[in-house]
């Protein structure tokens, strides 16, 4: 089992999100919400399923997948796409289908995780702390 499944990470710093999600397209009232936020992160597992639950002030959202297989995910956003996610290591790629195609890249250590969130030229890195 993967070291991180279990532990909760909060948002410590953030990077070029404001421009991540100008990208996809999200409304200004929408960013502001989501650049004021510090998320709690938490991956847990039970079986082959995975949850990944992000929890803020603002709004809670988990999805639940299986590695390597397609699934149907509505984002923060309210964008419908369908996503596959991987794990390599402590690495979890996450590629997202739809309108406009995005990769997030979760990668954990005892200390922290640093997701990095790319669409077309833009990028955002997060970094958060293990609680």
């Amino acid at each position: 089992m993967a070291s991180f499944v279990g532990k909760k990470y909060k948002l410590e710093k953030s990077e070029n999100f404001d421009e991540y999600m100008k990208e996809l397209g999200v409304g200004l009232v929408l960013r502001k919400m989501g650049n004021s936020v510090s998320p709690t992160v938490e991956v847990t597992l039970d079986g082959d399923t995975y949850t990944l639950t992000t929890t803020s002030t603002f709004k809670t959202s988990a999805i639940s997948f299986k590695l390597g297989e397609e699934f149907d995910e509505e984002t923060l956003d309210g964008r419908q796409v369908k996503s596959i996610i991987t794990l390599d290591g402590n690495k979890l790629t996450q590629e997202q289908k739809g309108d406009k195609p995005s990769t997030i890249v979760r990668e954990f250590t005892d200390s922290d995780l640093t997701t990095t969130l790319t669409i077309g030229a833009v990028k955002s890195v997060r970094i958060y702390k293990a609680v």
